[in-house]
């Protein structure tokens, strides 16, 4: 039950975020934390030893992890690993903390864009499995279809486990007592719950093989099915806000049980760093050279307009623990999710070693609000909407001021900038005002699978 944190040798990027991020300091030298950049070539060839002894060792058991909390989430083997992004990517850590809570039953559709080229890199890729040879499923699709894409993936996977079921019934009286009921009826939400119905599997199997009814052979076919599968549709702010979105709205309007996942960067980032309907007033981007004139597009109220579709608005580096609680809250329900991730980027023109520390002064000044609207909490009356981030602590200009896509317009037109930061404020404060009184709002809502036949 030891812990070791081990850095990859050959693999470090050098961003220096998780220096930035180090809670752990020196208690003789300030300045020296638990983790610190040092020169690679002094501590490479005995670095390579530690790290060959680190891949040795065994993968704690994930039944006994706590993965819905920043800690046991931390001790999960990442599914995604080495992806060959820019230093300091505020894209990847999500994707490897969704790995490590749901990695062995992913399957995911990618659009293209950022992610898709670091998620699909060749020769080598970022996707892995774990020792019992299990990992997630991965395709890319185009930015004009790629909600289109993963929905169809979900309706691939509800088929053959509503065959599968219906042979399991059929074969149930040939099978060893409940065996067939244990399978239907297994709860499958904890990793305790998933890893003893693959148990069953197992069995299922081996009992099957002895029988020879011809069902018995297309029930061996579909026997994986009846194990839970996550599927999650991701792509950037340029696919869900603008090219997709068309696409976007129709799967979650469809109610099917799929988790989409926005990496928000607010621009166009791998081709060139366009505008995008996620860009903010007063950034300057490729076809919003004077600062963009218009007020950033609220996806998520749009899609929190359905009433069934659960929605979130989260940043890692600022609240490790909501965000946790999203993809948690997110995938255990059974319906379409949303989940908008804040994400730096190097066209943002930061320091992309303090991207973590800049997402919490992203949510202290209110222009990146948290929050969860969950349907499940909206019945008698309930207030499904909750705000996560406390009211601005600073103002949006400090925040600003660190980034070079709204600080370059105060140098080439100070007049229009002026302008524009104040309109910028006032989105930030009049948003802030909405949500707080959408937080108190009391709704009861029709249910979304279990009133209506599907």
């Amino acid at each position: 039950m030891l812990m070791t944190l081990q850095v990859a040798p050959d693999d470090c990027t050098g961003c220096g975020v998780c220096v930035d991020v180090c809670p752990a300091r020196s208690k003789e030298a300030v300045k020296i934390k638990a983790i610190n950049m040092t020169p690679k070539g002094d501590i490479l060839d005995r670095s390579r030893v530690h790290y060959d002894y680190f891949l040795s060792l065994p993968d704690f058991d994930r039944t006994k992890l706590a993965i819905d909390t920043v800690k046991g989430s931390q001790l999960a083997l990442p599914l995604f690993e080495y992806s060959g992004a820019c230093a300091g990517c505020g894209e990847t850590p999500y994707w490897k903390l969704v790995s490590q809570m749901f990695g062995d039953r992913m399957v995911v559709a990618n659009a293209t864009g950022c992610s898709s080229i670091f998620g699909g890199n060749l020769p080598t890729t970022p996707w892995t499995k774990n020792a019992d040879g299990l990992g997630p499923a991965w395709a890319n699709s185009l930015f004009e279809d790629n909600a289109e894409f993963g929905l169809g993936l979900r309706l691939g996977l509800d088929k053959p486990e509503t065959t599968a079921r219906i042979l399991l019934k059929e074969l149930a009286s040939a099978l060893p007592m409940s065996l067939a009921d244990d399978i239907l009826h297994a709860k499958q939400d904890s990793e305790e719950e998933l890893r003893a119905q693959r148990v069953r599997i197992v069995e299922l199997r081996r009992q099957i093989a002895m029988l020879s009814n011809p069902n018995a052979r297309k029930l061996e076919n579909l026997a994986d099915a009846l194990v839970k599968k996550s599927v999650w549709i991701v792509g950037g702010d340029g696919w869900a806000y603008d090219i997709g979105f068309g696409g976007l709205d129709h799967v979650l309007a469809s109610g099917r049980n799929v988790n989409v996942l926005v990496i928000d960067t607010e621009v166009y980032s791998n081709t060139g760093g366009q505008a995008s309907k996620s860009t903010p007033r007063a950034a300057v981007a490729r076809f919003a050279s004077a600062g963009k004139s218009t007020n950033k597009k609220d996806i998520g109220m749009i899609a929190m307009a359905y009433g069934h579709v659960y929605v979130a608005q989260i940043a890692i580096g600022a609240h490790p623990l909501q965000t946790i609680r999203a993809f948690h809250e997110a995938e255990s329900y059974h319906g379409p999710s949303l989940i908008i991730a804040y994400s730096q980027c190097i066209a943002h023109g930061i320091d992309m070693s303090t991207g973590m520390s800049h997402q919490k002064e992203a949510v202290q000044s209110g222009y990146w609000p948290l929050y969860r609207f969950d349907p499940r909490v909206a019945h008698d009356y309930g207030k499904p909407f909750h705000l996560d981030s406390k009211k601005p602590t600073i103002p949006f200009r400090s925040f600003a001021s660190k980034e070079a896509r709204f600080s370059v317009l105060q140098r080439s037109d100070p007049e229009r900038a002026e302008q524009l930061l104040r309109l910028a404020q006032n989105d930030i404060d009049d948003r802030g005002h909405y949500y707080e009184q959408i937080a108190n709002v009391e709704r009861s809502l029709a249910g979304l699978m279990d009133e209506v036949p599907q």
